[in-house]
């Protein structure tokens, strides 16, 4: 399991928009949660951590291995 630290999301919507682009990452299984209050994303599977940040920062996050 990875956690990252997601810094910017402020809705819903946000949290959603993470969720999506980490569940296009190669290697990802399950996006367990993704959490605007605790500034968190967790996933399951063996993706490579720098891919996981550059899908959130893609997004328009900001993101870092926790």
């Amino acid at each position: 399991m990875t956690t990252l630290n997601v810094e910017g999301m402020t809705c819903g919507h946000c949290e959603a928009a993470v969720r999506k682009a980490l569940e296009a990452v190669p290697g990802v299984t399950r996006v367990v949660e993704v959490d605007r209050s605790r500034n968190v994303a967790v996933v399951e599977g063996d993706a490579d951590t720098s891919a996981l940040v550059a899908a959130v920062v893609e997004e328009g996050y900001q993101a870092s291995v926790a």
